[in-house]
C-alpha cells in the first residue's frame, strides 16, 4: 500500500469516503473467546488470522484488535458485518511491502470495493492489556493515471 505523502495528496489522491472506529475491552474479549472458543474464531477469523494469533503469547489481545479491525472497515463501508460485508469477508494481513497492517477482501468484499470507487483502505491498529483500538480509512480511487492505478493497492495486493 503505498504512503501518502504531500505529492499524492496534491496530485491526484482521491477523497476519504468513510471512515471507522472501533474499541474492544480485551477482558471481555478474552471471555467471549474462553466461552466460546473455536465455534467463535472460525465463525470471525480466517485461518491465517486464527495461526497468527495462537502463536502469539496473549492470543485473546491479538484476536481483540483483529476483531477491532474488521469492525471499523465495516463501519467505515457503513454496512456494518452484515450480508454485504461478514466477519469472512475482511481478512487482517500485513503489508507485504511495509509490514503495516493493511487488510484483504473476499472475492464479495472485493465486488463492494469495486462498486463503491475504492483505491484503498487504510488501517491502524493498537492494543494495551486492557484495549484494543483499530481505525479504518476508505479512499477513492481519484483521478489517479493508469500507472498510478497500477501501483494502487488494496489489502496488500495490487489491482489490475
Amino acid at each position: 500500500m503505498p504512503c501518502m505523502n504531500q505529492e499524492t495528496m496534491s496530485d491526484g489522491a482521491g477523497a476519504v469516503v468513510g471512515i471507522g472506529i472501533d474499541l474492544v475491552e480485551v477482558a471481555r474479549f478474552r471471555q467471549v473467546l474462553e466461552q466460546w472458543q473455536e465455534r467463535f474464531t472460525h465463525r470471525v477469523f480466517l485461518e491465517a488470522e486464527r495461526r497468527y494469533c495462537e502463536s502469539r503469547p496473549h492470543p485473546w489481545m491479538h484476536y481483540a484488535v483483529r476483531f477491532a479491525v474488521k469492525e471499523a472497515v465495516a463501519k467505515a463501508f457503513g454496512t456494518g458485518i452484515s450480508p454485504e460485508l461478514g466477519w469472512q469477508d475482511i481478512e487482517v494481513v500485513a503489508d507485504p511491502a511495509t509490514r503495516a497492517p493493511s487488510v484483504r477482501f473476499s472475492p464479495k468484499g472485493k465486488s463492494l470495493v469495486n462498486r463503491r470507487g475504492i483505491g484503498r483502505v487504510l488501517v491502524s491498529l493498537s492494543h494495551t492489556h486492557d484495549y484494543a483500538v483499530a481505525q479504518a480509512i476508505l479512499v477513492e480511487e481519484g483521478n489517479q493515471t493508469t500507472d498510478d492505478r497500477r501501483r494502487t493497492t488494496v489489502g496488500g495486493r495490487h489491482n489490475r
